[in-house]
């Protein structure tokens, strides 16, 4: 697999939770990556400069920031292993699950936003859905060397396992009269937050299997946001809640 960009590469060095057989950098730009030829030499990491457009060739991008590593694929992580993380941290549980997100652009970003913000493990489908693909690692930033991921066939059977797991699913939908604004809810009970594909959003069966549902309420006049927004909202909101005095309900 390929990483392009600053970010991922740097941290795939810095983690070294997978092989990487090459890291090249721009010729051009001498000084501008000591830290990161520093930390390949030190890992054992063949290194090498090379021209610009055979970056931009071999990422596929232009928008690569002068450097690329050839590393292994991203193994997926069990739903067993994402489900012993929170015990492992004393913390209640948070997990986010995309159901059909098929931008890899959104799929990184989402990512990177979990990351961020203490999601314990993400949920993706294997079919009709992005997985980790080099345009969502690189928009993930370097995130998911840090992050669990799990990937599934059938997200409401999963969403089932969460719930005998003792978590609350919430899912997440542009609006409806069941939906709720996410400050009226209690969000920090052992949680599982489900958010939709950008053309559907949730599909119906999903919805079903859901605890309760949510919206992002908005001001403006754009139609809605997209998926990789409002699940920022959403998990800033959780933070939020939990950052709050007093006993969470996961305790």
């Amino acid at each position: 697999m390929i990483l392009a960009g600053r970010h991922p590469v740097l941290e795939a060095l810095r983690a070294g939770t997978r092989p990487i057989d090459e890291v090249l950098l721009e010729g051009e730009a001498e000084g501008r990556h000591r830290d990161i030829w520093a930390l390949a030499r030190q890992a054992g990491v063949r290194c090498a400069r090379v021209p610009r457009a055979a970056l931009t060739a071999l990422a596929g991008t232009s928008h690569h920031q002068g450097v690329v590593a050839r590393v292994a694929a991203r193994a997926y992580d069990s739903l067993e292993t994402l489900l012993a993380i929170p015990a492992s941290r004393a913390e209640p549980a948070l997990f986010l699950a995309l159901d059909q997100v098929q931008d890899s652009g959104n799929v990184g970003n989402l990512l990177r936003t979990a990351e961020a913000l203490g999601v314990h493990g993400v949920i993706l489908l294997r079919n009709q859905a992005a997985g980790l693909t080099s345009g969502a690692l690189r928009s993930a930033a370097g995130a998911l060397e840090h992050l669990a991921v799990a990937r599934v066939g059938n997200l409401a059977q999963t969403l089932d396992v969460f719930k005998r797991a003792g978590l609350w699913v919430v899912g997440a939908v542009s609006r409806g009269e069941a939906a709720q604004p996410p400050w009226a809810l209690d969000l920090r009970r052992p949680l599982a937050l489900v958010v939709g594909g950008e053309a559907r959003g949730l599909r119906p069966l999903v919805a079903r299997s859901c605890d309760a549902l949510t919206t992002v309420p908005q001001a403006g006049q754009v139609a809605s946001l997209n998926v990789a927004g409002a699940g920022a909202a959403l998990l800033y909101e959780v933070r939020r809640q939990r950052a709050l005095p007093g006993r969470s309900t996961g305790d």
